[in-house]
C-alpha cells in the first residue's frame, strides 16, 4: 500500500518505468528503461526515441510533488524529464516534416502541399532500383502516410469550424470519439515510425493519474480517477473494469497493427517488444503491489510469450525493465530499485 498517500499519484509515472524515488521540492526521479535503450539501439535513427501523450499537461500535481513526475513517463536523466507530444500534427512533423524549423514548416505549410510530394522524387528514385516485390511495399508505406496525413487535416479542419461556431459550448470533460480516434491515429504515426525506421523506442502515456476523463464509449460515463475509487463495492468494481477494457483494446488495435505490417524476415510484432501496465495496482487503497503488465511482441526471438508470470509479493517492476534491458543487449546488475532479474 502506499506510504504517502498525498503523493501516489503523483510521483508514480516518474516511477514506473524508472523504479527510481522521486524527491519533493525538486525534480529528480530515475532515468527511464526506455532512455537506457535509446541509447543502445537508438544512437543511428533520425530520433533516438519519440515520447507520446494523449491527454494535454496538466498543472494540477500537489502533495509537494513537481508536476514534471505527473506529466511524462520518460526521463532522459534523474533530473531531465522529457515532454510528451499529444498533437497528432506535431508528431507527424517531427517525424516526416521537410522542415528542419519552424520557419521552414510554416513556409511548407503556406505552400499547402503535402509532405508526401516532397518526398516523392527520392522515392521514385529509389523504387527503380528495386524488385517489384519491394516496390510493392514502398506504395503501400506512402500509401499509409497519405492516409495518415489526410486524417489529421480532417481533425484540423473539424476543429476549426468548431471554433468559428459562436454557440459551441465548453469542451466536455470526457470525447470518446476523439479519445479513441486521436489514440489510434497516434498508434498509426508510431508504427510508421518504426517501419520506416525513424526511431525504435517510443513511449505512449494514455491517461495521468488523477484523470477526470471519461469514456462513454466503455459503456462508463463516470471519470476515470472517481471510478478507480470503487470502494471495494462490486458493481463499482465492475464498472472500473468497462474503462479498462477499453484502454486495453487500444493496444489491441496497436498490436494487430504492428502484427500486419512486414518486417524483414517477419513482421514489426515479431521485433519489438511492447510493454502495457499502469503505476496503481488498486486505486481505491493506492495500492502498486503487484502491478498490472503485460508484455507483448517476440522481441526479435528473445521472448517466449504465451505465459501469465505470477510474481513473488513485493517484486519490484524494475526487475521486469532489467529483464527487458538484458533482451535488447544492454547487461547491467541493477536498475531502479530492482533486486533481480525475471524469466521472460
Amino acid at each position: 500500500r502506499g506510504a504517502d498517500a498525498g503523493g501516489e499519484h503523483a510521483r508514480s509515472a516518474a516511477i514506473f518505468l524508472s523504479g527510481g524515488s522521486p524527491q519533493k521540492g525538486g525534480v529528480k526521479a530515475g532515468i527511464t528503461v526506455d532512455q537506457l535503450a535509446a541509447r543502445h539501439i537508438g544512437q543511428d535513427t533520425p530520433l533516438p526515441s519519440i515520447e507520446l501523450a494523449i491527454e494535454e499537461v496538466s498543472l494540477s500535481c500537489g502533495a509537494g510533488y513537481g508536476c514534471a513526475y505527473f506529466n511524462t513517463i520518460a526521463w532522459q536523466t534523474p533530473t531531465v524529464p522529457l515532454p510528451m507530444e499529444n498533437s497528432p500534427q506535431a508528431v507527424f512533423e517531427k517525424l516526416f516534416g521537410d522542415g528542419g524549423t519552424t520557419e521552414q514548416r510554416l513556409a511548407r505549410k503556406k505552400e499547402d502541399r503535402s509532405i508526401l510530394d516532397s518526398i516523392r522524387e527520392q522515392t521514385l528514385g529509389l523504387k527503380a532500383t528495386l524488385p517489384s516485390s519491394d516496390r510493392a511495399r514502398i506504395d503501400g508505406y506512402l500509401d499509409d502516410i497519405r492516409e495518415i496525413e489526410r486524417r489529421i487535416k480532417t481533425v484540423l479542419d473539424r476543429e476549426a469550424q468548431a471554433v468559428n461556431k459562436q454557440s459551441v459550448p465548453d469542451a466536455p470533460v470526457g470525447t470518446p470519439e476523439a479519445f479513441e480516434e486521436h489514440v489510434k491515429l497516434m498508434f498509426d504515426l508510431l508504427t510508421l515510425a518504426y517501419q520506416s525506421e525513424t526511431t525504435r523506442v517510443a513511449t505512449i502515456m494514455l491517461a495521468k493519474d488523477l484523470s477526470p476523463t471519461s469514456y462513454p464509449a466503455s459503456g462508463n460515463r463516470g471519470g476515470f480517477h472517481g471510478a478507480s475509487h470503487h470502494a471495494n463495492i462490486k458493481a463499482n468494481m465492475d464498472n472500473f473494469a468497462l474503462i479498462n477494457k477499453y484502454h486495453i483494446s487500444m493496444l489491441a488495435y496497436f498490436i494487430d497493427k504492428l502484427s500486419k505490417t512486414p518486417d524483414g524476415d517477419g513482421n514489426l510484432l515479431d521485433h519489438s517488444m511492447v510493454l502495457y501496465g499502469s503505476s496503481m495496482s488498486n486505486g481505491n487503497q493506492h495500492d502498486h503491489d503487484p502491478l498490472p503488465i503485460v508484455l507483448v511482441g517476440g522481441g526479435s526471438g528473445q521472448l517466449q510469450g504465451n505465459r501469465h508470470i505470477v510474481t513473488p509479493a513485493h517484486t519490484p517492476m524494475a526487475n521486469l525493465l532489467l529483464s527487458m534491458l538484458d533482451k535488447l543487449g544492454v547487461h547491467q546488475d541493477s536498475f531502479g530499485d530492482s533486486t533481480g532479474k525475471l524469466e521472460i
